[in-house]
């Protein structure tokens, strides 16, 4: 994943972008970068590493170093970005959100039919961002060239790009998988995936671009280049999982959706025959579960407690580390037990989404280690049976890592994977089996999934709006 934001303005902006880039960094791990405009110097550019260290120290000598009245900046999950370019478009900085599935077809297309050529990074990697431009200059001005490059890519792509004029435009992906915001604050814009960000300086919500939307903003207005399309597949991985609390994407806010969700879950427990009156305490894991387990603490009548706290001021992200093992073992220390919770009780705890399982299994044998009578648990969200192909959230790069898939493959084979609808759904003897199999591995006492009709509920949407590829494959 990753999040972009921007800012024009007619006095300096540095201390905006600087926030408001740093307000994404929940999306992601790897890289971040800044570029900013100023009429006497033109575009300047820096990126940093942020694997082991956070954005806002690798950047905090910018206001020293840099100045201008617009830029954008981005966290990245994946290459490092924005790039400076210089093509028959201009010079421009750019940078690019999502996946490109189809890099080595296109690469080798450019490369042999234009005679082109890219810079190669470690182990010979294309950076996306880098082949996104590659493709976008071919045409003879941004909005046509961002909509050949993103008609031509197999994924996702939304665009934000800062001109050698200053402006900056700004391109939504062609379904709308990821949002794009713009909010105002006088006669300043900015621009950006979490709207949040820009709210926190001053910035009121001021237009969500459209699937496929592309716009130039200048200090005079928001000029449109390309209209929105008609068709709409926004992630509903935003409001489970990655998206921060305080976002709200298509007038549905993330903490509030959650909070739905887990009341929705209950329900569904309680029609089931679920003893709910068993449980003595509900809890969320990881912090993303937090909101679905207090909805569904409310509507199960349960008291809502934290049986174990992570300590977080050294390490914040479990997986920094290059070594699994490291990471592994990172992650179990960050839990420090509240005993006089867990101690001969009954615990459910609701998790944001169930992937691998791997810290998971440490987590449930750290609260039996620890005392606890039984751990039921729930997850926020259907079985994931598809790796992520558009945003690639999950990390898997083999469908084989997901948990429901081998389990599936160690209950009927190869078989199983021709009635994954019926593996999804906890009603059918195959949902069951899938439960009562993880079950068994993980040592829960229960297990159950959210619904793929009870999460469309939750968020509120109609379904033909939302990418639920990763649940039911349907793209």
């Amino acid at each position: 994943m990753g999040g972009f934001f921007g800012i024009i303005s007619n006095k300096d902006c540095l201390a905006d972008v600087y926030f408001g880039v740093d307000y994404h960094s929940h999306l992601g791990t790897r890289r971040g970068g800044l570029a900013f405009y100023d009429s006497g110097i033109g575009i300047q550019r820096e990126i940093h590493n942020i694997e082991n260290t956070p954005f806002r120290t690798k950047f905090g000598d910018i206001f020293d170093s840099m100045k201008g009245t617009s830029g954008i900046g981005c966290i990245s999950d994946s290459d490092p970005q924005p790039l400076l370019l210089r093509s028959a478009l201009g010079v421009y900085a750019i940078s690019t959100i999502g996946i490109i599935n189809n890099s080595d077809e296109l690469i080798k297309k450019y490369l042999c039919c234009k005679g082109g050529y890219f810079d190669s990074m470690t182990g010979g990697k294309i950076n996306s961002t880098e082949l996104f431009a590659a493709l976008m200059n071919e045409k003879g001005s941004f909005c046509e060239g961002i909509k050949f490059a993103q008609e031509s890519i197999d994924g996702t792509a939304s665009v934000l790009i800062l001109t050698q004029e200053g402006k900056i435009i700004a391109a939504r992906d062609r379904l709308g998988r990821l949002p794009v915001k713009i909010g105002r604050r006088g006669n300043d814009y900015a621009v950006a995936m979490e709207s949040f960000s820009y709210q926190k300086s001053g910035f009121e919500d001021h237009y969500e671009l459209g699937p496929g939307e592309i716009v130039e903003i200048t200090q005079d207005g928001i000029r449109q280049l390309n209209p929105p399309g008609d068709k709409k597949r926004i992630c509903s991985f935003l409001w489970s999982y990655y998206g921060y609390p305080t976002s709200t994407y298509e007038d549905v806010n993330v903490e509030v959706m959650r909070y739905r969700n887990g009341e929705i879950m209950a329900e569904n427990d309680r029609a089931q025959g679920f003893d709910m009156k068993s449980v003595d305490y509900v809890g969320g894991v990881p912090d993303s579960g937090t909101a679905h387990a207090i909805g569904y603490g409310i509507a199960a009548r349960r008291s809502f407690a934290r049986a174990f706290i992570k300590y977080t001021p050294t390490w914040s992200r479990s997986f920094l580390p290059a070594s699994q093992k490291v990471r592994d073992h990172i992650a179990r220390m960050k839990l420090i037990p509240v005993k006089e919770l867990i101690k001969d009780k009954s615990l459910l705890f609701v998790d944001d989404s169930i992937v691998r399982g791997t810290q998971l299994k440490e987590t449930v044998e750290f609260l039996y280690e620890n005392g606890a009578k039984e751990v039921h648990m729930r997850s926020a969200c259907p079985p994931i049976m598809y790796s992520c192909k558009y945003l690639n959230f999950t990390r898997s790069t083999s469908e084989m890592e997901l948990i429901a898939r081998r389990v599936i493959q160690e209950l009927e084979g190869e078989e199983g994977f021709k009635h994954l609808e019926e593996y999804s759904d906890g009603t059918t003897e195959r949902g069951r089996a899938l439960r009562d199999c993880i079950c068994k591995k993980f040592d829960f006492a229960s297990l159950e999934f959210q619904s793929l009709e009870g999460i469309v509920k939750a968020i509120g949407l109609p379904k033909c709006e939302l990418c639920t590829y990763c649940w039911d494959g349907k793209e």
